[in-house]
């Protein structure tokens, strides 16, 4: 594996070589035992970070997914539901930042962790689905794209757009991480803008400064009403209506939290900038989830034929409905192509995590050690090309039968989100009392957790078995959505259960609070953490000014 130093004028060379750290070349561990040495870089920056925090992976789900969750649900469940769903997901990243905080080494994730605090086969398992989740869902999010510029007519054949839009994502991870962030940064901006663009037009709307003048108010949520009735009549129907678009709901939040971790070990002084992240999360969660659903709600109606038209495009979006509604006729357009930047982000992000899955994997020992293998500037080669074979899955949307074949590949990812989330708080769990039994003192604890651990992970259980409940219901059960529901569950478990009774046979089930390792490694990120603090102070001494550009654009994005 290559060796590098620092880029001439690099935040390295300020420190000068004698002093700084190859951080491509800090020793981790899985379950104990040394590991060999990971080559990835440290070259994602605060601003990536806190762009991609919320940025990442918001893809087409939200934008245009949360069309059906308004027509089935009506605008109040439509608020509700995404509301609890910021709250769980808030406490699902507290969670995972305190541990990526305390050892955010190169080659980590919630994987790594699960297999070094609680059980190597649960950790084998969840590498997996993170694996071959996060690649399936990379072709859905490139399928999605190309659905969307569909949106404009052109008689282009689909299986070009898909071409056009791979060779993009996989062009992108194949460079420096450093470039990657730097276009994620960019992508996740535009979802930024877009997002506080449409509340505010929402607004604007809602008052009756559209052309139509027509001054909306909460009109939608008295006719047709704020909450809709599901399948059956009455309060029944309500309460079907309200548990199904808040399963639904969760698409939309779907492995967020999970890219910070992925991040954390390719990110510059982590343990600075990933309890930065976790602070400013929630606010964000608000600005854009809670608000961005309420600007829907006031200003499409739920019953609008264009939300259940299953175009997959701008036309489905509920803030297009309402901008043609208005009058508006420039927008919508724009609005597509912002769509479409979103689902291309998403692709990006995923096939990110996917390949950093599977070289955390080969790290732990889980993989083959040549997907550990790393370029000259940190990037893990052959765990990109690797991922990258899911990305040829879009190809089957070519045809319409062999799109019937990908949805069975989709199915596979439905449960991933769940049960990922369901685990992360069981790894935590188990990572709070493993440091309680040990005297650990973390660099950062939140204020919410363990309590909000408990509580997300008895939710989202309940949630993961209630992902396709509408089947059970009389005369609308369906062998192929039955298994979209619930194939990911046993799959999962068939993992687990293969590795325990096989290779793992002579581990314990759950490791002991006292027997869990929580010092390997821990000297050298705590070197590490030193040595950023020393170059901030360096920093400071020698007057050395932040670009004022980024700093401006920080100050507003915090």
């Amino acid at each position: 594996m290559a060796e590098t130093t620092g880029p001439p004028h690099s935040d390295e060379s300020i420190i000068g070589k004698k002093e700084a750290l190859d951080l491509g070349k800090v020793e981790s561990c899985s379950a104990g035992q040394y590991i060999e040495r990971a080559g990835v870089k440290r070259n994602i920056k605060s601003r990536h970070a806190q762009m991609m925090a919320i940025g990442g992976a918001i893809g087409t789900g939200f934008f245009v997914g949360a069309g059906q969750a308004l027509a089935i649900g009506g605008p109040g469940f439509l608020l509700l539901a995404y509301g609890l769903m910021s709250l769980l997901v808030y406490g699902v990243f507290t969670a995972v930042i305190e541990m990526s905080t305390y050892l955010p080494i190169p080659g980590s994730s919630i994987a790594y962790y699960c297999s070094r605090y609680v059980s190597p086969s649960l950790g084998y398992a969840l590498g997996w689905l993170y694996f071959y989740s996060f690649g399936i869902i990379v072709a859905y999010e490139i399928t999605a794209a190309s659905l969307v510029i569909n949106y404009w007519p052109n008689n282009v054949h689909i299986a070009l757009w898909v071409t056009v839009l791979l060779v993009v994502i996989v062009g992108l991870n194949l460079c420096p991480v450093g470039v990657y962030a730097e276009a994620e940064f960019w992508f996740a901006g535009i979802k930024v803008i877009m997002i506080i663009g449409m509340i505010i037009l929402s607004l604007i709307i809602m008052l009756g400064g559209a052309p139509t003048h027509d001054r909306l108010g909460f009109r939608y949520w008295n006719d047709p009403g704020a909450t809709n009735a599901y399948i059956v009549p009455g309060s029944g129907g309500r309460f079907t209506s309200f548990l199904y678009v808040w399963v639904w709901s969760g698409f939309s939040f779907f492995f967020g939290p999970e890219l910070m971790v992925f991040t954390g070990g390719e990110m510059r002084s982590p343990r600075k900038n990933l309890p930065k992240a976790s602070r400013r999360y929630f606010g964000r969660l608000v600005v854009f989830y809670i608000l961005g659903t309420l600007s829907m709600g006031v200003t499409c109606p739920s019953n609008a034929k264009g939300l259940t038209s299953n175009t997959g495009d701008a036309n489905a979006s509920p803030w297009v409905i309402a901008i043609r509604n208005a009058g508006i006729t420039a927008l919508p357009s724009i609005i597509n192509a912002c769509i479409l930047t979103s689902a291309w982000s998403a692709g990006n992000a995923y096939l990110y995590m996917s390949s950093r899955a599977l070289y955390s994997l080969a790290v732990a020992g889980s993989a083959p050690k040549i997907f550990a293998r790393c370029t000259n500037y940190g990037l893990p080669i052959y765990a990109v090309l690797g991922s990258s074979c899911f990305t040829l899955l879009a190809y089957l949307n070519a045809g319409s039968q062999a799109g019937e074949v990908f949805n069975w590949f989709v199915c596979l990812t439905n449960t991933s989100g769940y049960t990922s989330w369901l685990t992360c708080c069981l790894i935590f769990l188990r990572f709070r009392k493993a440091c309680n039994a040990q005297g650990i003192v973390m660099p950062y604890r939140s204020n919410i957790q363990p309590l909000a651990a408990w509580i997300c992970l008895f939710v989202f259980a309940a949630l993961l078995l209630c992902n396709g409940f509408t089947v059970f219901f009389p005369g609308r059960f369906s062998a192929s959505e039955f298994l979209t529901a619930y194939l990911g569950i046993p799959l999962f478990l068939a993992i687990y259960f293969g590795h325990r009774l096989t290779v793992g046979r002579k581990d314990p089930w759950v490791y002991r609070p006292e027997d869990v390792d929580l010092r390997s490694g821990v000297e050298e990120v705590d070197a590490e953490t030193e040595t950023w603090a020393r170059l901030e102070a360096m920093k400071r001494e020698r007057n050395v000014r932040p670009n004022v550009v980024w700093s401006k654009i920080s100050l507003i994005w915090s």
